[in-house]
């Protein structure tokens, strides 16, 4: 599990001077929104992480029937190691970072902080040369970032936009038979109901979900170029490739037995680019319901004490969709550079990957602030069922289509020509269609049936498909 960051009060004189200070908004402005994130993605987080894998692997070599020791480790130092592994000590990553500014190597940082950790609880000169044996820093890195992805996207990411989808779905279920007039290329178009614009959406966001979760975690452990040279010069007689995947898929991680010194990071392309996907959809929505708010469509509830302009008293901005847009632009600009340039890698390795994989972080938490402000978004708006009729009553142009349709069905020649004629580029009200339907070579009943047909009663099937994704159906 993540190490809890300690953080000052958000009030605090302390916290309100590293807010002011912080270069990134995600640390400053926006340091509450992201907080969730630091345990997993703040360098400390790294830090731990790559001490649990160090000690995970001390352990396994450590096992008596490898044979790698003359005797096995004493009890305290297998306990401190598992510790380590578990939870490292509250002043760990300022330890290794001490170590990394005398020797000026981060990962060799971690190891001789472990090798400190067991030469204090005992471990012998032998057991010692365990540490960091036959590994590479990638092989640390690249387990370390699988671990802590994995974890970010379990407990925080799928949970933040599970809740949009349950708001969604929510909103689809209240509003499955409110009328809207929908629009196409900008212009009045056949009638919808508010609720299911939200299963639309809805049900995109499952899918990406879905696509985000299915995206497989992948680790490597084989050596400085991928070929296990030092594991099987030392120890020829085990099997290391076995051992490896032993090793990683213990870890709840996909074992990805080929790669050059680094694991070539497409499953990361994969997550960065699936995280995209899911900000594409909610982008759009957030456009959609700011275009609702400026039709007056969607009213939002004022917030006591909130200003929404400097000088128009008046002002009730959507100013929460706005600002997820935003941060799902900024998320977006930098997971799909981490898409493309993550899997790339000159020869067997170069250090190109390194400062950008550093900035995960940054990017999935301009993300998530997204997500919390689409959210807080939702929470403040309901649907102005008044306003909506008031665009449904002066727009009986939209029933054309329902009655060419009526025509064809009928098999009377040239309908949709004929409602083209009547109605393209001129106003329609409900006598005119009246007028036109009155002439009309169909049954009476059917014609009774047309010129009794309003907007807000043309929207097809909209209440039952949005009721059907309130309720889980596919």
């Amino acid at each position: 599990m993540p190490h809890v960051v300690r953080m000052e009060p958000a009030g605090s004189p302390s916290a309100l001077a590293a807010a002011l200070a912080a270069l990134s908004p995600v640390d400053g402005r926006y340091a509450a929104a992201a907080a969730p994130l630091r345990g997993y993605f703040s360098e400390a987080a790294l830090i731990r992480e790559r001490i649990r894998v160090e000690a995970l692997w001390f352990t396994q070599l450590a096992d008596p029937r490898l044979g790698l020791l003359a005797s096995a480790p004493g009890a305290a130092v297998l306990d401190r190691a598992a510790a380590l592994a578990r939870a490292p000590d509250e002043g760990a990553a300022a330890a290794v970072k001490a170590i990394e500014q005398r020797i000026n190597h981060d990962v060799k940082a971690v190891e001789y902080f472990v090798r400190e950790c067991l030469a204090q609880a005992g471990a012998d000169a032998a057991a010692l040369e365990l540490v960091h044996f036959g590994c590479t820093s990638e092989d640390i890195n690249n387990l370390s970032y699988a671990r802590l992805l994995k974890a970010a996207r379990a407990d925080t990411l799928l949970p933040e936009l599970r809740a949009i989808s349950e708001t969604l779905r929510s909103l689809a279920q209240q509003h499955a038979e409110l009328p809207m007039l929908a629009r196409t290329h900008g212009q009045s178009a056949s009638p919808t109901t508010f609720g299911k614009e939200m299963a639309n959406v809805g049900a995109r966001l499952q899918r990406a979900q879905r696509r985000f979760d299915a995206v497989e975690i992948l680790g490597k452990w084989n050596g400085a170029v991928g070929n296990y040279n030092a594991h099987h010069s030392a120890r020829a007689d085990l099997d290391w490739i076995g051992l490896s995947r032993q090793f990683v898929s213990a870890q709840q991680l996909g074992w990805n037995p080929y790669s050059t010194q680094i694991e070539p990071h497409d499953w990361i392309g994969e997550y960065c680019d699936a995280c995209a996907a899911a900000n594409v959809i909610l982008i759009d929505l957030c456009r959609d319901l700011w275009g609702y708010v400026s039709l007056g469509y969607l009213r939002q509830q004022p917030v006591a004490g909130e200003v929404g302009s400097s000088t128009m008293p008046h002002k009730v901005n959507p100013i929460d969709f706005e600002n997820a847009e935003g941060n799902f632009g900024m998320a977006n600009a930098m997971l799909r550079f981490f898409a493309e340039k993550l899997p790339i890698s000159r020869w067997q390795r170069d250090l190109t990957d390194s400062t950008v994989l550093r900035n995960l972080g940054v990017a999935l938490a301009h993300s998530l602030i997204g997500w919390k402000s689409l959210r807080r978004g939702l929470a403040r708006i309901s649907p102005d069922a008044q306003r909506m009729a008031q665009d449904l009553e002066g727009a009986y142009e939209t029933l054309a289509e329902a009655i060419q349709s009526v025509l064809r069905a009928a098999g009377v020649p040239n309908g949709y020509e004929l409602l083209k004629d009547f109605t393209r580029g001129r106003s329609i009200d409900a006598a005119a269609l009246r007028e036109l339907v009155a002439t009309l070579p169909l049954p009476e009943a059917e014609r009774r049936r047309l010129a009794a047909l309003q907007p807000p009663g043309y929207v097809g099937l909209a209440a039952v498909l949005a009721r059907r994704f309130a309720a889980g159906e596919s």
